[in-house]
């Protein structure tokens, strides 16, 4: 039965809606999410997690658990996008443009995790689990039908979607995690910008043992040439399970039988006698479009409410993601008090820059795609930026962030590649003997210090701990020599280059793993400056006794 009362309310329970439950659970914040179909989607769709994401789930203890699934066992090894005339029929290449760089050992350097290729329909029960694990009330078949804002709150209308008496729920907040065609943007008046409606497809999910036309290939994705139709294929267990995804206009899906699909997938697979069973066919649109805004009082948009974009780079779902992630601990720290309601600002003025520019990028590669099997050194759009950035290198620039002296304005990109430890990057990863240095950043704001003033950063912290209410996990960080003294071990002597700090400094870490502050060395009053930089990003007042 549904709750009459929440802290937040999430519609949508797709791979976003989800997580924000997940999130905010983690974080330790009650919701109620409400989806109007009756149950998870049982379509592959959407696979490829980015590593960024990965941290995230790993975070909150589900990496494994994603890593455990069958597709993301089989399709491990998988690597590549190619191009052929039929999967069975002559192959003509591979996508080598430098940018796209999914597998690639630079990652190894970036982050604890990797890309993992794991289909949405064995991600979203884990998801769920984890959610409901964290305290999250989960209903199926429940329609939002209105949402009705007020000073203090929420309150929205819930309806089952088999026709049911409607109940009336009040939250604290509400994430519309609804989609591309949900209506709550709607319902609030925000609008969208972007280049529209790029093309339309028919993803057709099918079984068939195609183990003899594939061979020893393991790729990602095959580009089709023979088929009649601009379409690609997309191994779902590298054997039986495949998609295709078959480019048409929405007026010619309705014509689209069962029988047509197997011609499609026989064309596409080379074997014109080939047994096939159709498991799906779901047509979708691919667009370029961003909301104008993701925040309209204590209604937030994450996910594809906010931001639609072609899979190319499989930037969508993970965006949204991390949305949720970066919504999470700001709700959380607000709810709790610790933090002012302009804290929830810097959800848009953060994450609205990183979604257009994304979604550009995503654009962009899309636009590129009919080139896949060209020599690398063809030239590519300049504003392509490389995967590796995309994925982990974006910077926020909001007032949850302490800007250094003679930082860059905020008209510059958003994109960052050569941050070390730059406010607003993410805290760079760094191999520690116990771990990485991002598998540190949970749910407190994190203090990373050097080996030299190891001591007055935590006195420093405790410091501000008392004054704000506000807890710290705190760490000195060492070259590694000589005995254990309880520091964390540097085991490359990478943190301090790493982190842009020398032996006295020290950087503020917030709990989405964004660097939010960073002194280079040790300041006369690092309880001050620390203090000060704490109540900038959490919109709070100085204590009056400290006269800050």
């Amino acid at each position: 039965m549904l709750p009459e009362r929440t802290s937040v309310l999430v519609v949508g329970a797709g791979p976003v809606g989800l997580s924000a439950a997940a999130f905010l659970g983690w974080h330790g914040i009650d919701s109620v999410v409400v989806d109007r179909h009756p149950g998870l989607s049982g379509h592959p769709r959407a696979r490829g997690i980015t590593p960024r994401t990965m941290e995230l789930l790993r975070v909150i203890g589900l990496e494994e658990r994603v890593r455990g699934t069958a597709s993301a066992r089989e399709l491990a090894a998988n690597d590549g996008i190619h191009l052929a005339e039929s999967l069975a029929g002559r192959p003509l290449g591979q996508m080598r443009q430098p940018y796209f760089q999914f597998g690639s050992p630079n990652f190894e350097e970036l982050s604890p995790t990797s890309w993992c290729m794991c289909h949405q329909d064995e991600l979203e029960p884990i998801l769920r689990d984890r959610a409901v694990e964290l305290g999250a009330d989960v209903h199926f078949g429940v329609e939002c039908t209105a949402v009705e804002p007020d000073g203090d709150g929420v309150w929205a209308r819930l309806r089952p979607a088999d026709g049911g008496t409607e109940r009336r729920l009040r939250a604290d907040y509400v994430i519309a995690a609804d989609g591309a065609n949900g209506r709550i943007r709607q319902w609030l008046g925000i609008g969208t910008s972007g280049p529209g409606r790029l093309g339309h497809f028919l993803n057709i999910s099918f079984e068939a043992d195609l183990s003899a036309q594939l061979g020893e290939r393991r790729f990602i994705m095959c580009y089709i040439t023979k088929a009649g139709v601009r379409c690609a294929l997309l191994p779902v267990d590298n054997a039986r399970r495949w998609m295709l995804h078959v480019m048409c206009e929405p007026e010619e899906v309705p014509g689209i039988t069962e029988e047509r699909c197997v011609e499609l997938v026989r064309a596409a697979a080379g074997v014109p006698d080939l047994e096939v069973r159709i498991a799906g066919a779901l047509p979708w649109e691919s667009a370029g479009r961003v909301a104008d805004r993701m925040r309209a009082g204590r209604v937030f948009l994450a996910g594809d409410a906010a931001h639609v974009m072609p899979p190319t780079g499989a930037f969508g779902s993970n965006t949204g993601i991390q949305d949720a992630h970066n919504l999470a601990w700001k709700l959380a720290a607000v709810l709790r008090g610790r933090a002012g309601d302009a804290l929830l600002d810097t959800y848009e003025a953060e994450r609205l820059p990183v979604a257009r520019e994304t979604m550009l990028q995503a654009v962009l590669r899309s636009k590129d795609r009919p080139g896949a099997g060209r020599d690398a050194a063809a030239p590519v759009d300049p504003r392509i930026v490389a995967d590796p950035v995309v994925v982990l290198g974006y910077r926020y620039r909001s007032s949850a962030v302490v800007p250094e002296d003679g930082a860059a304005s905020g008209e510059e990109t958003v994109w960052a590649p050569q941050a070390a430890g730059e406010p607003g990057t993410r805290a760079p990863h760094v191999a520690l003997a116990a771990g990485s240095t991002i598998d540190l950043v949970r749910r407190r704001f994190v203090v990373f210090a050097g080996p030299a003033e190891g001591a007055a950063w935590r006195e420093a912290c405790a410091e501000v701990e008392r004054d704000l209410g506000v807890p710290f996990d705190v760490y000195t960080i060492t070259d590694g020599a000589g005995e254990d003294t309880g520091h964390l071990h540097d085991l490359e002597g990478r943190w301090a280059a790493g982190y842009g700090v020398d032996p006295g400094g020290a950087v503020l870490v917030r709990p989405d793993g964004f660097v939010a502050w960073r002194s280079r060395s040790l300041p006369e009053d690092p309880g001050g400056e620390l203090r000060r930089a704490m109540t900038r990003v959490l919109a709070v007042a100085a204590p009056a006794a400290t006269g800050v």
